[in-house]
C-alpha cells in the first residue's frame, strides 16, 4: 500500500484530539480505530509499520492503544509529535471521568447519564467486534499464526493463563515458526513511507532522566505541601508502582488495585470500586483510567483540610500523572531503538508471533464483553443492545460507518430507549 504525503503537525494533531474523543472499545476498537484512520484511509504509515509498533507496544507495561498513538505520533513528527499524541489521546477521558466521577460522588442524580452510558453499550460491542475481524485479516497471514491466535484465545478465555506468559510463549513460538518456514521471510521496506526520526548519541540517557525526574515531582511536590505521609504521596506512590506492573492490560492489574485500594487503604469501598470501573468501561480512553476515579474517590473521602473536590481534583491528577508518565518514557526511549531492528529477521518472527495472540486476545476481550452486555442477568438477555450492536457492527464493518456517528447515534438510542420507550 502506497504512504500519502506526511502529514503536517497541526493535521495530525486535529486527528489525534478527535481519537481522544472517540476511542471507545477498550485497546481492542481503539487500536482498530488507528488501524482504519492511520492505515486504510490516511495512509499515514505502511501495514508493516503498524504492527511493528503494536508488536512493542504489547510487551511493555502499560496502555498499549495510548503508546501505539504516542509511538506513530513520535514516528510521524518526532518527540513533541509523540507527546501530542499521547497527551491527546488521555486528556479527553481524563476530563470527562473527572466529571463524571464529581456527579457521582456528590451524589447527584444523572439518568440521563446512564441513559447515554446503556446506548454506548452496543457500540462498544460493535467496535470490538469490527476490531477483532479486521486485526485478524490483516495480521495472520499464515495458518500457523491462525493457530497461535487460537491457542491465544483457549489459554486466556478458558485456562485464564496470564496474558505475560501467553505473549512470552507467543515469541518463542513464533521464532521458532519463522525458523522452521511457517511464516513469510520478514518485513519489506514500503516505498514513501516517513522515515524514523534520528536520535543524538546520548539521547536516551537524557530522556530517561528527564522522564524519571518529571515522574517523581509531582509526588515530591506533594510531599512539601502536604507531608509526607499524605493521602496524595502514598497515591502517588502506590499508583507509580501500580503502572509498572501492568502487563497484560488493565484488567491483569485491577484485581491487584482492588484489593489494595478497598482493603489496604480503605479509600473506596467494593461497589464504589465497580462503579468506577463501569465509569471507566463506558468513557473514552484507556480502561486503567479507572485508576483516576480511585484517586478521586480516596481523597473525596478522606479530604483532610482540603474542600473534598479540590482534594478528588488533587489526587486525580497526581494518579493520572504518575500512571500514564511512564508510556511516554518506553515509547521516547524505546522506539527509536525499535525501528532500527525492524529488519532483523528473528525479531520479526518473534513479533509476528505476539500479533497472532493479540488477535487471539482481542477476540477474548469482544466474547467477554459481549456476554457482559447481551446478558446482564443470567438467562435474561438484552435485545435491545443485541439488536442494536449488530447494526452497528454491520455498519461499521460493511457500510463503513463513521466512528463518530456511531458513537453519537448509540447515544440517542439509549436516550430514547430509557425515557421514550420506558
Amino acid at each position: 500500500m502506497p504512504i500519502k504525503t506526511t502529514p503536517t503537525l497541526v493535521e495530525a494533531t486535529r486527528f489525534w484530539l478527535k481519537l481522544g474523543f472517540v476511542s471507545f472499545g477498550g485497546p481492542a476498537g481503539q487500536i482498530a480505530i488507528m488501524h482504519r484512520e492511520l492505515v486504510e484511509k490516511r495512509q499515514w504509515v505502511s501495514e508493516e509499520r503498524f504492527l511493528h509498533a503494536l508488536n512493542f507496544c504489547m510487551v511493555l507495561p502499560g496502555p498499549e492503544a495510548q503508546q501505539l498513538a504516542t509511538y506513530i505520533g513520535w514516528l510521524l513528527h518526532g518527540t513533541r509529535g509523540g507527546v501530542i499524541a499521547g497527551a491527546l489521546f488521555v486528556l479527553p477521558a481524563a476530563l470527562l471521568l473527572w466529571a463524571l466521577s464529581w456527579l457521582y460522588l456528590a451524589g447527584g442524580n444523572a439518568p440521563w447519564v446512564a441513559a447515554i452510558f446503556y446506548g454506548l453499550q452496543p457500540v462498544v460491542v460493535a467496535i470490538v467486534a469490527a476490531a477483532g475481524l479486521r486485526i485478524g485479516s490483516t495480521a495472520l497471514k499464515t495458518p500457523f499464526l491462525w493457530t497461535l491466535a487460537g491457542l491465544a484465545f483457549a489459554a486466556i478465555f478458558f485456562l485464564k493463563i496470564s496474558f505475560v506468559w501467553i505473549i512470552l510463549s507467543a515469541a518463542g513460538l513464533g521464532w521458532l515458526g519463522g525458523r522452521r518456514g511457517l511464516l513469510p521471510s520478514g518485513a519489506s521496506a514500503v516505498a514513501d513511507e516517513p522515515q524514523a526520526p534520528r536520535i543524538p548519541k546520548g539521547q536516551t540517557l537524557k530522556t530517561v532522566l528527564f522522564c524519571a525526574f518529571l515522574w517523581a515531582a509531582p509526588v515530591v511536590l506533594a510531599g512539601l505541601a502536604f507531608g509526607w505521609g499524605s493521602l496524595f504521596v502514598q497515591q502517588g506512590i502506590f499508583f507509580g508502582k501500580a503502572a509498572l506492573i501492568t502487563f497484560g492490560g488493565a484488567y491483569a492489574v485491577l484485581p491487584y488495585v482492588a484489593q489494595q485500594a478497598v482493603e489496604n487503604y480503605g479509600w473506596l469501598s467494593t461497589n464504589q470500586m465497580m462503579s468506577g470501573l463501569a465509569l471507566a468501561e463506558t468513557t473514552p480512553g484507556p480502561l486503567i483510567m479507572v485508576l483516576q476515579f480511585v484517586g478521586f474517590a480516596g481523597a473525596w473521602q478522606n479530604p483532610g483540610t482540603l474542600p473534598p473536590l479540590l482534594a478528588g481534583t488533587l489526587a486525580a491528577g497526581i494518579t493520572t500523572w504518575v500512571t500514564f508518565l511512564p508510556s511516554f518514557l518506553f515509547i521516547l526511549a524505546g522506539a527509536p531503538h525499535m525501528e532500527r531492528l525492524r529488519h532483523v529477521r528473528a525479531l520479526s518472527f518473534a513479533l509476528s508471533g505476539i500479533t497472532a495472540a493479540v488477535a487471539g486476545v482481542i477476540l477474548n476481550l469482544a466474547v467477554w464483553f459481549g456476554l457482559h452486555v447481551f446478558f446482564p442477568a443470567p438467562g435474561k438477555p438484552d435485545y435491545f443492545v443485541l439488536a442494536m450492536s449488530v447494526v452497528f457492527f454491520l455498519g461499521l464493518w460493511k457500510g463503513r460507518w463513521g466512528v463518530v456517528p456511531v458513537v453519537m447515534a448509540g447515544g440517542v438510542a439509549g436516550l430514547l430507549a430509557k425515557f421514550a420507550l420506558g
